[in-house]
């Protein structure tokens, strides 16, 4: 896993930890790596991924059964989904916003660019 520097490394583990979820590779009550595995597998010290879990888990996403490990909580993809959104809210749309204003490109570009996406992406869906 590559990390910006621009933020907290707990952060960009908690967020790859949302994505997998996103994506359905960990669904409700699914054991995910135990901290010593994600530590190995992400190339950092183990109390970063033990920040990253209760910092998880704290937010709903993840729980902790004493002696076996940590879980996707029971609504961890609506957690998950809501942590994603206020990342891409705070961080990540004020840049596109200020992107379009300098290349002069309106809400109608941006649509019509994201629709030809979403047909690229079902095409390669299909693909496979």
């Amino acid at each position: 896993m590559e990390f910006r520097n621009q933020h907290s490394i707990y952060l960009q583990i908690a967020d790859y930890i949302c994505e997998e979820i996103l994506c359905h590779v960990w669904k409700a009550y699914d054991k995910i790596p135990s901290v010593r595995e994600l530590a190995v597998q992400v190339e950092v010290n183990p109390n970063t991924v033990v920040r990253t879990y209760g910092y998880l888990e704290g937010q709903g996403v993840i729980y902790k059964e004493r002696g076996l490990g940590y879980f996707v909580a029971k609504n961890g993809y609506g957690q998950a989904l809501k942590l994603k959104k206020e990342l891409f809210l705070r961080e990540h749309l004020p840049i596109v916003f200020k992107s379009m204003d300098l290349m002069d490109m309106s809400l109608n570009d941006l649509q019509n660019l994201y629709k030809n996406y979403k047909k690229q992406i079902r095409g390669n869906k299909n693909e496979k």
